[in-house]
């Protein structure tokens, strides 16, 4: 969607894919390790230890030892981080609602009832059946 990416390429300080998507799986997994980092996105340790390298320099997130390792670091977001992808989150709301003002109301309604359904159908289901 270009109104989706065109959030993410206003971004200020401007961050690649990799490194937004590493700010948000730092948010959305607060101390997670660099090898679960890099599971998550698909690359070597040595390369996602310098995107974290790059992250923090930039003053987006912080290495901190494990409370139960002391071995093992863990990432977290800073103030700044947040900040980030509180503001992409917000230019994204708004690209979004732009998109959605120029659908007419009566249209705007079907989608609304089509997510809503998509949404209870793509919920666990109760016997046992799969789902997504």
């Amino acid at each position: 969607m270009t109104a989706w990416n065109e959030a993410e390429r206003t971004a200020v300080p401007r961050l690649s894919g990799l490194q937004l998507q590493a700010l948000l799986i730092t948010y959305r997994t607060p101390g997670i390790n660099l090898t679960g980092m890099a599971e998550r996105v698909g690359a070597a340790p040595p390369t996602v230890s310098r995107l974290c390298d790059r992250l923090e320099a930039a003053g987006l997130l912080v290495r901190r030892r494990a409370t139960t390792s002391r071995r093992e670091i863990g990432l977290t977001l800073t103030a700044q981080g947040h900040e980030i992808l509180a503001a992409l989150a917000e230019r994204r709301f708004l690209a979004v609602r732009r998109v959605l003002q120029q659908v007419p109301a009566a249209q705007r309604e079907a989608l609304l009832a089509g997510l809503r359904a998509f949404s209870e159908a793509a919920k666990p289901s109760n016997d046992g059946g799969s789902s997504l």
